[in-house]
């Protein structure tokens, strides 16, 4: 039996943005490791943005490096948006 293929498969990536400097890339993982991620984030509070495109390109990053700059408007816009739910701003001292 093959092994199931990667095309197909959920793949999740972990960012972290502290509101200063560049997002990093805390996790990734495809299938299950996937699911586990997407688990603990909801368990946290952590809001959770469904783009298989930009979860394919984030997760070629390496753990623990800032985002590439070609990434910085999409990833901007998410950030808005979970700033956005949360009724905050980038700067809130919340985020201290």
């Amino acid at each position: 039996m093959n092994p199931p293929s990667e095309k197909g498969r959920r793949k999740a990536v972990a960012l972290h943005y502290d509101g200063k400097g560049t997002p990093r890339v805390t996790a990734t993982g495809t299938g299950l490791v996937a699911e586990r991620i997407l688990e603990v984030a909801r368990e946290h509070g952590v809001p959770v943005h469904d783009d298989p495109v930009l979860s394919t390109v984030l997760a070629q990053v390496p753990l623990g490096d800032e985002i590439p700059e070609t990434l910085y408007v999409a990833v901007a816009e998410i950030l808005a948006f979970v700033y956005f739910l949360g009724g905050r701003r980038p700067g809130d001292p919340r985020d201290r």
